[in-house]
């Protein structure tokens, strides 16, 4: 998360993405005011604006199903904003585990980058076994029909900021499947994360998108609605 001040916007998606994936994951969880304490420790030892990072883990370690009291990994860094872009991205066949949580160990996305760069592309967008696209290495996707914000249909991690942004547009947004044969449809296309809830994408594949200032200001503007709030 991006701690701007001290505070942070959606910290009760922040929150409830960690719980839930512990739950799924160990079938226990952190008390959300336990987290929070130690997240505001954490921001309180620190600059005022920071990277912050919480990791749940079991100290029984991987390759058991061994009951263990959860601890929490609180990392901060530098602050971020993200690229500038446009950014230019690849496709590339890649399902990931349990794609709903948000979870380590994944080197698939960074070999997936790597590839990308070594093509000539800034990063890579993910297609299913059917065809789809669903999400980027570290990134949800959006595009833009002219009117409405269209989100991926697909088994995906649902993104803080993206949360943020759905719960706040003032324009029409639906889902649906996309497959590469039909990004020329859209207007527009975006990557947003925790760093920034839009980067302009200019091409996809062979396809590429016309600048779209409207919609990146759309994004941006949702994303300033929600307020910033304490630990």
């Amino acid at each position: 998360m991006q701690v701007r001040g001290r505070l942070v916007r959606g910290l009760d998606l922040h929150l409830d993405r960690l719980r839930k994936a512990s739950l799924e994951l160990y079938g226990n969880a952190l008390p959300d005011d336990l987290v929070r304490d130690h997240l505001r420790t954490a921001v309180e030892a620190g600059p005022e604006d920071v990277s912050l990072t919480a990791t749940v883990f079991s100290p029984a370690g991987e390759f058991t199903a061994a009951s263990a009291k959860l601890e929490l990994l609180v990392r901060t860094g530098p602050p971020s904003s993200g690229p500038a872009g446009p950014l230019a991205l690849t496709t590339f066949e890649h399902e990931r585990f349990l794609p709903a949580l948000k979870h380590v160990g994944e080197p698939a996305k960074t070999y997936a980058l790597r590839q990308a760069i070594a093509a000539g592309y800034d990063d890579a967008a993910f297609t299913n076994r059917q065809g789809h696209l669903t999400e980027g290495t570290i990134w949800n996707l959006a595009f833009w029909d002219g009117t409405s914000v269209v989100w991926p249909q697909a088994e995906i991690l649902t993104g803080t900021t993206m949360g943020i942004v759905r719960r706040h547009l003032e324009v029409p947004q639906r889902t649906t499947e996309i497959i590469p044969a039909n990004l020329s449809t859209f207007t527009g296309a975006v990557v947003m994360n925790s760093w920034t809830p839009g980067v302009p994408v200019s091409r996809i594949g062979s396809v590429e998108f016309s600048e779209a200032p409207e919609f990146l200001d759309l994004l941006h503007q949702a994303y300033k609605a929600e307020p910033l709030t304490a630990f």
